[in-house]
C-alpha cells in the first residue's frame, strides 16, 4: 500500500519526499488538510471499494460552490469522508487555485489515473470523479469529468472579470446613474404631488352626497383626498427605495447576494401566494359550483312558500301566515349545510390558526347567545301555535295593545295608549297570552262588567236595564243577544254580570266606557240606585243618590219619621 501510494504521487508531477516535507514543515491546519484530502484523492478506486452498497435507498450529494454559483453536485463516498465534506475541500481548493486559472497561468486538465477520471492544476490534483458522482447524471466518468473541468474554468474566470477594475467602474458608473434616475423621481414626484395637494385643497372641491344627504362636507371632503394623496406618495416612496437599494447592491459582486436576498423578501411571499393561489383554484370552482346551486336552490323555495302565502298552493294543515316563518328557517337550514359543505375549500380551513378561531368563536356564541338562542326557540314556536297574528288585540303579562311586529326574537305590543313595548318571545311563551281578536270575528268577543244592586230592586227589572243599556251601545252586536248572570248573593246585594258581543276589539276600552255610560243612564231613568246599600237603623232622612235631574221637581229630602209603639200590656 506504501509503494503504491508513493508511485500515484509521483505520477502526479510531484515527488512524495518533497510533499512529506512539506507536510511536516507547515504549521496551517487548512493545507494538512488539503494535502490529506488530495492523498485520498489518489487511492480512490481502493477507497470506493469498502463502501458498503447503499441499496435502494436515494444517495445523499452535496452542491459545489464558486461565488453564488452552484456547478454541480457530488454523490461519490470516499473512505470516511462523505460528498460534503470533498465539496468543502474541492471548494477551497478552488479558492486557492483559482487566482492562478483566472491569469490564464494554468489550466485544469483531466487525466486517467489507473482508471479514475482525475482534474488536475499543474501538478496539483483538484478532484477525482467517481463512478457514484457519474451514477445520477448517466453519463460516462470520464465526459463528466471533462464537463465539469470547463464549468470550473468558466466559473472562475466569470468571477475574476466580475471583481476586476473594469467591472468595478462600471457597476459604479451605473450606481451613480440610478442614484440620479432616483433623485429625478423624486423631485417629479415632489411637483406632481404638490400640484394634487392643491387641487385637493381648491376651493372648487364639492361635497359628498348621496341624493338629499349630505356624506361628507366640501372641507372634509377635502381632507379626505389630501390624505389619499400623501399616503399614495409615502407608498410611491417606499416601492421606489426598495427598487433602487438592491438594484445599486446587484451592481458589485460583492453585494450581489444581499440584493437577492432583498428582493426575495418581496418576491418569496409574492411566489408563495401565486402558488397558492393556483393550487386553491380548483377550491374555488368547488365553492362557485355550491354557491350556484345553493342560490337557485333558494330561489326554488322562495316561489314554493311565496305560492303557499298567497294560496295558489295548498296544503293541508299548513296555514298561509307559517309561509314566511318556515321559509326563514328552511333557508336557514339550506345557508348553513351549504357553509358545512364549503367549509373545508375554504383558505386555510385546515390550519391550527383557522381551527382555533372557529372554536373561539364557537365558544363565544355558546356563552353569549344563549337568552338569544332561547328567543329564538320561542319565536319558532310562537309561530306555530298560531297565539297570536299581527294586528291582533292581546294581553301578555301586564301589557295590553294590538300586535305590531312579530320576529324571531321579540314580539312589539302598541297599547291604547301608543306606547310601543317589546316583549322577548321568551317571555311571551312562559306567559299568559289573551286573544282578543281571534274569535270576534266569527263567534263573536264577551265583553262583562258587573254591577252590585240591592235586594230592594226587583232582579226581573235589573236584567231588563242592564240589556237595555248594552243594546244602546255602539259596538253591541244584536245577535249573539246581550245576557245576564248572577254571579253571587251576598249580605247586602246582589252581583248582576252583563254579557254583550263585539265584533270589534280593537276598540274594547271605547266600548266598555260608552256601556257604563249607558248603565248609569238607564238605571238612572228607572230611579233604580246603583249601590252596594249597608242599611243602618235610620235610612230616614237622607238624601236619595238618584241625580236630581231624574227626580221630581218637588222632591224634598224626606224627614226623619217617628213613630210611637204603644207599650205591650194586658189590655192589648
Amino acid at each position: 500500500m506504501t509503494n503504491d501510494l508513493h508511485l500515484r504521487t509521483v505520477r502526479c508531477g510531484g515527488p512524495a519526499p518533497a510533499l512529506t516535507d512539506s507536510m511536516t514543515a507547515s504549521s496551517n491546519t487548512r493545507l494538512r488538510w488539503e494535502v490529506l484530502l488530495s492523498l485520498l484523492l489518489v487511492v480512490a478506486p481502493a477507497g470506493a471499494a469498502q463502501v458498503p452498497d447503499s441499496g435502494n435507498q436515494a444517495p445523499s450529494s452535496a452542491p459545489v460552490m464558486v461565488g453564488n454559483d452552484t456547478l454541480f453536485a457530488l454523490f461519490g463516498r470516499l473512505g470516511p469522508f462523505g460528498p460534503q465534506e470533498r465539496a468543502n475541500a474541492l471548494t477551497r481548493k478552488i479558492a486557492l487555485l483559482g487566482s492562478a486559472l483566472a491569469r490564464g497561468a494554468d489550466s485544469i486538465r483531466v487525466e486517467d489515473l489507473e482508471g479514475v477520471p482525475t482534474l488536475l492544476v499543474g501538478d496539483q490534483i483538484l478532484m477525482m470523479v467517481l463512478a457514484a458522482d457519474a451514477a445520477p447524471t448517466g453519463k460516462d466518468p470520464l465526459t463528466l469529468a471533462t464537463e465539469w473541468a470547463g464549468r470550473i474554468q468558466r466559473a472562475v474566470e466569470a468571477e475574476r472579470s466580475a471583481t476586476s477594475l473594469r467591472a468595478l467602474a462600471f457597476g459604479a458608473l451605473r450606481a451613480l446613474l440610478a442614484t440620479l434616475l432616483l433623485v429625478g423621481l423624486l423631485y417629479l414626484f415632489r411637483y406632481l404631488f404638490g400640484r394634487l395637494y392643491g387641487l385637493a385643497r381648491s376651493p372648487r372641491v364639492p361635497s359628498l352626497h348621496i341624493k338629499r344627504f349630505e356624506l361628507l362636507s366640501a372641507a372634509r371632503f377635502a381632507d379626505a383626498l389630501t390624505l389619499v394623496v400623501r399616503v399614495t406618495r409615502i407608498v410611491l416612496t417606499i416601492m421606489l427605495l426598495y427598487l433602487f437599494v438592491p438594484l445599486v447592491l446587484s451592481f458589485f459582486p460583492w453585494t450581489a447576494p444581499l440584493s437577492r436576498r432583498i428582493v426575495g423578501y418581496v418576491l418569496s411571499p409574492l411566489h408563495a401566494v401565486w402558488l397558492g393561489f393556483t393550487d386553491y383554484l380548483p377550491n374555488i370552482f368547488f365553492i362557485l359550483v355550491i354557491v350556484l346551486v345553493t342560490r337557485y336552490l333558494l330561489s326554488l323555495i322562495r316561489l314554493v312558500f311565496q305560492a303557499l302565502k298567497t294560496g295558489a298552493l295548498t296544503l293541508e294543515g299548513f296555514h298561509a301566515d307559517w309561509a314566511d316563518p318556515t321559509y326563514n328557517i328552511v333557508r336557514f337550514l339550506v345557508l348553513a349545510f351549504a357553509a358545512v359543505v364549503m367549509f373545508p375549500y375554504l383558505p386555510g380551513a385546515e390550519s391550527d390558526a383557522f381551527k382555533g378561531v372557529s372554536l373561539f368563536v364557537g365558544v363565544l356564541f355558546s356563552l353569549g347567545s344563549s337568552g338569544a338562542v332561547g328567543n329564538i326557540v320561542a319565536g319558532v314556536v310562537l309561530t306555530y301555535t298560531r297565539a297570536f297574528q299581527i294586528g291582533d288585540r292581546v294581553r301578555i303579562g301586564e301589557t295590553t295593545g294590538d300586535v305590531v311586529e312579530r320576529t324571531l326574537l321579540v314580539t312589539r305590543v302598541r297599547t291604547i295608549k301608543n306606547e310601543d313595548i317589546t316583549i322577548p318571545n321568551g317571555s311571551v311563551l312562559s306567559s299568559q297570552v289573551i286573544n282578543y281578536t281571534s274569535q270576534a270575528a266569527s263567534r263573536g268577543l264577551i265583553l262583562n262588567t258587573t254591577v252590585t244592586i240591592g235586594y230592594d230592586a226587583p232582579w226581573r227589572q235589573v236584567h231588563e236595564l242592564l240589556i237595555g243599556a248594552a243594546r244602546a251601545c255602539e259596538g253591541i252586536l244584536e245577535e249573539p243577544a246581550p245576557f245576564v248572570l248572577q254571579t253571587s248573593l251576598d249580605d247586602f246585594y246582589v252581583s248582576y254580570q252583563l254579557n254583550a258581543y263585539t265584533d270589534k276589539p280593537a276598540i274594547m276600552a271605547r266600548t266598555y266606557s260608552e256601556l257604563h255610560q249607558q248603565i248609569q243612564d238607564k238605571f238612572n231613568e228607572a230611579g233604580v240606585e246603583i249601590m252596594s246599600p249597608h242599611y243602618r237603623a235610620a235610612r230616614d232622612g237622607n238624601q236619595t243618590t238618584i241625580p236630581l235631574d231624574h227626580l221630581p221637581k218637588d222632591y224634598r229630602a224626606p224627614a226623619f219619621r217617628v213613630v210611637s209603639v204603644p207599650p205591650a200590656g194586658p189590655d192589648r
